[in-house]
């Protein structure tokens, strides 16, 4: 289907004897923004990983905007105009906010337009008030919304987040939601997390991951209230 932005078939990932990703089927659709969720060791991070290149599967494919992609390096995926934000920062501890966002923006569109999506995304994101920080000085929180804007001054249309809230307080959680609401009004999303109230601020899908396989997909209400969601959790079905 022409909508359909992202798709795996049949995606397979073992480590020797152990199979963490079981013939998984899943499609993303322009626009959509998507949770994948499960317990500790259910597949979702290992799947993330194979979407993203960092890990190659050992079966099956994944295509991205109908272009087959399996196996490719994350650098060739990301030129394709997807951002990827895995579970650590990956900034320049030694510039500032602006400068960071700056050259991510500069990468692709040359300084002078560079100044102003840098200024465009400072503003959309709620950097304003560290844009001069230096990153290294920064607390967790913000310079994980300080990752979030390179990977938005990018101009991605895909965006692939690894636990975005995970380490953050209360009040850094509350403001990300707003950020991930923001992002998705350009880009379909897929984030892997862990953290419940956050998942239920900003999706209205969710993929339920267990035992490598895909448990289930639906709407955040009907996940949420499944007897086999709530065993998978408890222990009760790996």
């Amino acid at each position: 289907m022409a909508d359909v932005v992202l798709e795996t078939r049949n995606l397979t990932m073992r480590f020797g004897g152990v199979t963490a990703v079981d013939n998984v089927n899943f499609k993303l659709r322009r626009g959509e923004l998507r949770c994948l969720i499960g317990p500790n060791g259910a597949g979702k991070t290992t799947f993330f990983r194979c979407l993203t290149g960092i890990l190659k599967p050992t079966a099956g494919e994944v295509f991205i905007d109908d272009i087959e992609t399996t196996g490719w390096d994350p650098q060739y995926v990301a030129r394709m105009g997807i951002g990827i934000k895995t579970q650590v920062p990956s900034v320049m501890d030694g510039l500032s906010v602006r400068e960071n966002v700056w050259l991510s923006a500069y990468r692709l569109s040359g300084a002078r337009e560079a100044d102003r999506i840098a200024a465009e995304v400072i503003e959309r994101l709620g950097l304003g008030d560290i844009a001069r920080s230096t990153v290294g000085r920064l607390a967790h929180g913000e310079r994980q919304r300080v990752e979030l804007g390179i990977v938005v001054a990018a101009r991605p249309w895909l965006v692939l987040l690894d636990e975005p809230a995970a380490g953050m307080t209360g009040e850094e959680v509350e403001r990300m939601v707003g950020i991930i609401h923001e992002i998705n009004r350009d880009a379909a999303l897929i984030i892997v997390e862990h953290d419940m109230q956050f998942i239920r601020s900003i999706a209205a899908q969710i993929t339920v991951f267990s035992q490598g396989a895909v448990l289930m997909e639906d709407t955040v209400e009907a996940v949420m209230s499944d007897s086999r969601v709530r065993d998978v959790y408890l222990g009760k079905r790996g």
